[in-house]
């Protein structure tokens, strides 16, 4: 996998979610929007390596994880998404909007949501793409 894959990867599985919520597959549709931004970090992780140099072992180690707050340091964007939250309220929303987002809601149903999950994965999906937050939009500036 290289920085060009993780980025397609980003955009293709934005599109699969968002066509999972249009075809009322909330379960679905919510696991791949976060799928996306953590492709979107991992694309920006391999931009920072540099063809022919041995991998730094911290770094690799820190980025094969799932989890969204550890990859955005890995990817050395912590920084920045603070500075920018500052600036954005959006942004911060749609940050705290992701931060929630697990790998492990790949096993997980949204029984008991009255919405059946629906409102749940179209506010996730929001917060990855919306204008003025977005955290793909954000992701996109770096990778």
């Amino acid at each position: 996998m290289n920085r060009i894959d993780f980025q397609r990867l980003a955009e293709l599985r934005l599109r699969e979610s968002k066509a999972l919520l249009a075809a009322e597959l909330p379960d679905g549709a919510y696991y791949l929007a976060g799928y996306a931004i953590e492709c979107a970090l991992k694309a920006c992780i391999a931009k920072r390596t540099q063809q022919h140099d041995f991998p730094d072992k911290k770094l690799a180690d820190k980025s094969y994880t799932h989890d969204v707050e550890k990859l955005l340091d890995a990817a050395g964007l912590s920084d920045l998404l603070k500075n920018e939250i500052a600036k954005n309220e959006e942004l911060e929303l749609d940050w705290e909007t992701v931060r929630e987002w697990s790998e492990q809601s790949r096993y997980d149903f949204f029984d008991g949501d009255p919405t059946g999950g629906l409102v749940s994965a179209q506010m996730l999906i929001d917060a990855v793409e919306s204008e003025k937050g977005g955290v793909l939009r954000w992701i996109r500036h770096s990778w």
